[in-house]
């Protein structure tokens, strides 16, 4: 069953955007101006429904992932899903400044990717506000700054990354230097905590000076604290328990705010039990990417297979929006990725991209199914020596069967229907604000006031 959209009110922080050309594949040549080339992108299978340039909601997201969701993977996970929101990989705001005369290799995208959010990252103001401003050429649809990431070479010592939630007055006034040179909403994507400052309290402290300071009304929060010794951003991705009972209480004690899910969810009936549940929007990381991995969520759960793009991202559209499948068949997103893939071979270079770089983010289309073996077996023989992804896919798709290439995408029931059924039992407190607007040392207010 579809999930219907929450709250009427988030239509009014999307922008109005120039819709999007059909069967034309465009990059930014310079801020504000469009490039066509030769050949289109041709859409898959069932078109929106909604008027081009309208947008749904952010009900289902795919996390920004340093180099992974670049711009060849969210043009394949666009051609399966129409309706989830994409997000770049974190892009340095010094990367931005410093690099003007190449901003297109690191901000230009498809027309088609729309609605997608370009994540910053930075703890300069003054950078964060020029990056920004240069950034809005691009016209994405939101901007959101990395608060969350754990790794030690983004939240070392005087660095960004989670480190910032330790000074929420800052990223206060960074969110008012980035909104103040966009004219799209702003976000914030950060952890509950951050080493052991991962009290509830701390956390409503951090949206409410943030919120307090600048026009954010929108946080992706990431269920687990980081810890920023002692493990590495992979173990932060699972060691930290999760507590999803901070994001529920955060939609109780903050009720003007949007909140996003993250951290976890690993299937598609998760995320529809989340919504059911109160969730304004869930996102999803390398569940929508690939299967690497096995992973323990909650030891009374055992063990929970991540799933590949196809299985993921293909469900989104019909279960969590409600409108059309927008591929039928992975042969034929492999037809449309391969006209996008051939336009822009050796485009800022004889190997940028080229062709490997291309076909990683199609490595685990058919994971688990007949002839997946074979065809990883012949794809790392053919990328020594094709020059074009057309090349690629005629000299090793005749390893996946007919009956897998043409199969619908298809629902496996993992009884998860009630996966958020007890969290409502594990919420923490409800605190008011005191008046010097500290959460530090919280007023329990009772049930019935």
């Amino acid at each position: 069953m579809a999930i219907a959209t929450r709250s009427a009110a988030w239509h009014a922080l999307l922008p109005s955007l120039v819709p999007a050309k059909p069967r034309i594949f465009f990059l930014r040549s310079r801020p504000g101006r469009f490039l066509s080339h030769a050949h289109g992108l041709r859409p898959c299978g069932a078109a929106s429904s909604l008027p081009p340039g309208e947008y749904l909601p952010p009900l289902f997201s795919v996390a920004p992932m340093m180099d992974w969701t670049d711009n060849h993977y969210r043009t394949l996970a666009r051609l399966i899903s129409r309706h989830a929101w994409l997000y770049t990989e974190m892009v340095v705001a010094e990367t931005i400044v410093h690099q003007k005369d190449k901003l297109d290799r690191f901000l230009a995208f498809p027309a088609e990717q729309h609605p997608i959010v370009l994540q910053i990252g930075g703890s300069n103001l003054d950078n964060l506000a020029k990056a920004t401003e240069l950034a809005s050429g691009y016209a994405y649809d939101e901007i959101n700054l990395n608060c969350g990431c754990p790794s030690g070479k983004v939240a070392g010592h005087g660095c960004f990354g989670a480190r910032l939630m330790y000074d929420p007055e800052f990223v206060g006034d960074a969110m008012s230097a980035i909104a103040a040179n966009c004219d799209v909403p702003v976000s914030v994507k950060c952890r509950i905590g951050v080493d052991d400052r991962d009290s509830y309290e701390e956390l409503c402290t951090f949206v409410d000076k943030v919120v307090s300071k600048s026009p954010t009304r929108h946080f992706i929060i990431h269920a687990r604290k980081a810890l920023l010794s002692g493990l590495s951003p992979a173990e932060n991705r699972k060691v930290p328990p999760l507590k999803y009972e901070y994001y529920y209480a955060l939609l109780r004690d903050f009720p003007e705010v949007h909140f996003t899910l993250n951290g976890g969810l690993t299937t598609i009936e998760q995320v529809s039990a989340s919504i059911r549940q109160g969730a304004h929007q869930v996102m999803v990381g390398r569940a929508a990417y690939n299967k690497r991995s096995r992973m323990v969520l909650e030891r009374e759960h055992g063990f929970v297979i991540l799933k590949s793009p196809w299985n993921m991202l293909g469900h989104v559209d019909s279960e969590i929006y409600g409108m059309p499948t927008r591929c039928s068949s992975r042969r034929q997103i492999l037809q449309s990725y391969q006209v996008y893939g051939d336009s822009i071979i050796g485009q800022y270079g004889i190997s940028r991209p080229n062709v490997r770089q291309l076909v990683k983010p199609l490595l685990h289309l058919f994971h688990s199914e007949p002839g997946n073996s074979l065809w990883k077996r012949k794809a790392d023989s053919t990328l020594r020596h094709c020059k074009t992804l057309a090349q690629f896919l005629e000299e090793t798709l005749d390893a996946i069967p007919d009956s897998v290439l043409d199969a619908p995408v298809l629902m496996e029931p993992s009884g998860e229907q009630d996966y958020f059924a007890h969290v409502d039992s594990l919420l923490p407190p409800r605190y008011a604000k005191l008046a010097n607007g500290s959460y530090e040392s919280p007023v329990l207010v009772t049930a019935s006031s």
